[in-house]
């Protein structure tokens, strides 16, 4: 009881809508309570804070948010989708693989979904829809293609993961970028390979395709000052990120987009995000206290371990476990609860923990496009005004192809592991 109690109340309070940094609190202090009594609560809760926000990578959480707002406010977002149709717009499909190579280039600045979602949302759903795309196709793929940005560094998600597990942040970083370019590969084939026909669009000359590659040069200069550098070894993720943040601000004063307000909303927007996530990591930290001192872990561990079970049963129960909880539960809420629980239970079976941590946000990217808490879904139908059940009719397809990327990359490890391996 002194277990089962402090988890009942924390999906008691997650149903009744209360927010997840004080649902997870009240759990955790409940918990300790009944475990170890009031001095061990007292104590905890006077060194949580303290010890759970020291860490020094979480400065890579700002830097990040901050690089992403100065982004934001050049305006060339916008642009970039009709830079990559200029290329693309002539094939099957072209728009709509024009909206998923665009989700996966803004996720290598803004590294948020949910934003990407909504950009997209404004700029390649009115062009779909003058091709003849219907309603639920366009939002489907543009609910899809957000998700990207939870992969490609910088991912703000996987920074999360990596302070949650205790995970070399840079090689999780890293390893997102593989199976980000996968995804955006196999939705592309997706969407080409289910479009009736060749779109009507308008043919451009090698010139102005040329031409429209400056619009993605910023782009490209700040993934190789964030993820380069990462990569090569010569910054840490906090220092990559600060240079991120500073390149971002240069280009957006030298195009003219910078101003007072702007800049005030950019570092408030920034503050607020930032401070929201140390709130839910302060208080992800007193629940894991109430994890550890349980043993609940340990306990499953050695469980499965004892149980002779093949490795392939518990990934597939693993795998099924994180569906089921995408389909009501944030990728945050979803991290914190199971992190601290499954991630002994990877490491016993000999599975590599920044391969799992991918996977994890795989199954996320699915999770925030289902019903019926598809957090994509409902920003892409406020934003475009498509019925949201037009809207989660469309991401039917899309969710296929990723769940059977998620099956290959669950089969063969190596495929995430290549890239953080050649860092060494």
């Amino acid at each position: 009881m002194d277990i089962v109690l402090p988890i009942l109340l924390l999906l008691v309070l997650l149903v009744l809508s209360v927010p997840v940094a004080l649902s997870l609190a009240l759990a955790g202090v409940v918990g300790i309570y009944m475990l170890k009594g009031l001095p061990s609560l007292i104590g905890i809760l006077a060194t949580a804070p303290k010890s759970s926000l020291s860490s020094y990578e979480l400065l890579t959480i700002p830097m990040f948010i901050l690089m992403a707002e100065f982004t934001g406010m050049s305006g060339i977002s916008g642009n970039l989708f009709r830079a990559v149709s200029v290329w693309a717009g002539r094939l099957k499909g072209g728009l709509g693989i024009s909206t998923v190579i665009t989700g996966a280039l803004f996720g290598a600045v803004s590294g948020s979904s949910t934003a990407a979602a909504a950009t997209l949302a404004r700029t390649s759903i009115p062009a779909m829809l003058e091709q003849d795309y219907s309603a639920r196709t366009a939002a489907g793929i543009v609910a899809m293609a957000g998700t990207i940005a939870m992969l490609i560094p910088p991912s703000v998600a996987l920074i999360f993961y990596g302070l949650l597990s205790g995970t070399n942040i840079s090689l999780l970083l890293i390893a997102g970028i593989v199976p980000g370019l996968l995804v955006t590969l196999v939705l592309s084939v997706t969407i080409w390979a289910t479009t009736a026909s060749r779109a009507d669009a308008p043919r451009h000359s090698w010139s102005e395709r040329l031409a429209s590659l400056w619009v993605a040069l910023p782009f490209l200069g700040l993934f190789g000052a964030v993820t380069g550098l990462i990569y090569t070894g010569i910054a840490t993720p906090v220092e990559s990120s600060a240079i991120g943040a500073m390149a971002a601000l240069v280009f957006t004063v030298a195009n003219g987009s910078c101003s007072f307000d702007g800049l005030k909303k950019a570092f408030v927007n920034t503050c607020t995000v930032t401070a929201m996530i140390g709130l839910i990591i302060v208080c992800a930290q007193i629940f894991g206290y109430f994890i550890t001192m349980s043993g609940i872990a340990r306990s499953l561990a050695a469980a499965i371990s004892g149980a002779d079970v093949p490795i392939w049963g518990v990934m597939t129960v693993i795998v099924l476990m994180y569906l089921f909880l995408g389909l009501f539960l944030d990728l945050i809420s979803i991290l914190i609860l199971t992190v601290p629980v499954m991630l002994p239970v990877v490491q016993q079976l000999g599975l590599d923990p920044i391969w799992f941590g991918i996977v994890i946000i795989l199954l996320a990217e699915i999770g925030i496009v289902t019903p019926p808490v598809g957090m994509n879904v409902f920003v892409v139908s406020s934003v475009s005004g498509i019925p949201l059940k037009e809207c989660f009719a469309g991401v039917l397809k899309p969710i296929l192809a990723v769940l059977l990327l998620v099956i290959v990359l669950v089969i063969w490890p190596g495929i995430t592991l290549w890239l953080p391996n050649t860092m060494h």
